[in-house]
């Protein structure tokens, strides 16, 4: 299934663990510290350096060398799961990541019509040539972990957490709980 950006309630709630999608237009990378930063602004009841509504989150620290962009895998998603309902109440549709989540995340996921996908690791090579274009947003003194808007095209995903709180990890038996 081919879907284009920014997803509507409609397309999230249409999609179920396990599912394969390929994703057309854009993403925006951020990992623990653009999250951090994110959580500090919100707590000073700062301006986010973008609006987060309907967007989606790419845990990935782009490999860039002066205007080559490299590499360009996913990180460990459960490592942002403390920011998560932050991220969601913020308007956040969907992230994308590797592995595995906090229980909590499908109760989060289910509660706010929300999806987690699961991006191939290992990749990162084959995964950068599904990126047509992408520039810095914010947090450049971050290198790697700024935030960084991507054009994808046929960017390859899997459905790992539906708006239904359905997990493919609990489904084969690796869940954490």
């Amino acid at each position: 299934m081919e879907l284009k950006t920014p997803l509507s309630e409609k397309d999230l709630i249409s999609l179920k663990a396990g599912q394969v999608v390929l994703l057309n237009g854009t993403v925006y990378t951020a990992r623990d510290r653009a999250h951090q930063r994110f959580i500090e602004l919100l707590g000073r009841t700062q301006a986010l350096p973008l609006d987060l509504k309907n967007k989606i989150i790419y845990y990935c620290g782009p490999n860039i060398k002066g205007d080559t962009l490299g590499a360009c895998g996913p990180t460990t998603a459960s490592r942002m799961d403390v920011y998560m309902k932050a991220m969601y109440i913020q308007g956040v549709a969907a992230t994308i990541g590797k592995g595995q989540r906090e229980p909590a995340m499908r109760q989060l996921c289910k509660e706010y019509k929300r999806v987690y996908f699961v991006t191939h690791a290992g990749c990162a090579a084959y995964l950068r040539n599904r990126i047509t274009s992408y520039r810095l947003i914010a947090f450049g003194d971050l290198g790697a972990e700024a935030v960084f808007e991507f054009e994808v095209e046929k960017f390859p995903l899997i459905v790992a957490i539906d708006t239904q709180g359905n997990d493919i990890y609990e489904r084969l038996g690796t869940s954490s709980e």
